[in-house]
């Protein structure tokens, strides 16, 4: 014979049997979710940049497991990185020691045993922090610019407007007198004839010159024209 409390009881383990079903079964669509989702997913160890997670997609992108990329360590990202582009994984592991929000760029990978690379978006963010609120692990989510896009047209003058739009925001850093010295630079003045047309020293139009190159991250003179043009500058 059945009491009521043993009737109660039931009916306590098969409600938290449903919700323990609902909720695996939550879960479930939530990995599906996240491994058939349009981008390649990961998170990393900023102290080590260890992978410690990624979705389906990345790993069949770069042709390792999520076991194998969390036993490379940071060799990962040098394996599969371009060799120009793996210094921003030290930059990007850097302005999160500096308590950065998000940091995106692009970047060219391969695939375990191809040759050719792949130009890719990404975007990463702060995932986990310690108790002393410094960043421990970092999301970040990829995009394949070369071969999921369809919209090349449209790509083409995406990366010119972004382009642009650094590079006013780097001109912005320029002083009144840098924009002049720069302007008439443009216009194919050397450093004398710009000394005698602001009433400056030769000295002082070059300290000026040197001091635009390395706001504007340029690594000489045709570089920073170059950009110049770009933005308008006659």
């Amino acid at each position: 014979m059945q009491t009521g409390l043993d009737s109660g009881q039931n009916f306590s383990l098969n409600t938290l049997q449903k919700e323990n079903e609902h909720l695996r079964n939550r879960i479930h669509w939530l990995e599906s979710i996240l491994h058939h989702v349009p981008a390649m997913i990961c998170s990393y160890d900023n102290n080590n940049k260890a992978v410690t997670w990624c979705n389906d997609r990345l790993a069949e992108a770069v042709g390792f497991t999520s076991a194998e990329m969390a036993g490379m360590g940071i060799d990962f990202f040098k394996h599969i990185m371009h060799p120009e582009d793996f210094k921003m994984a030290a930059v990007a592991q850097q302005s999160f020691f500096n308590n950065k929000k998000q940091f995106g760029g692009l970047a060219r990978i391969r695939k375990k045993g191809e040759i050719d690379y792949r130009w890719l978006f990404g975007l990463e963010v702060p995932f986990t922090y310690d108790k002393n609120g410094r960043v421990v692990e970092i999301i970040c989510a990829f995009l394949d610019l070369t071969n999921a896009i369809d919209t090349n047209v449209q790509l083409s003058e995406a990366l010119s407007a972004i382009s642009r739009r650094q590079n006013e925001n780097l001109f912005n850093k320029l002083t009144t007198r840098e924009k002049d010295v720069l302007s008439m630079a443009v216009k194919g003045l050397n450093n004398k004839e710009i000394a005698q047309a602001l009433n400056l020293s030769r000295y002082t139009v070059e300290t000026h010159r040197k001091n635009i190159r390395l706001k504007l991250k340029v690594r000489n003179t045709s570089e920073l024209l170059a950009i110049a043009r770009k933005i308008g500058f006659e």
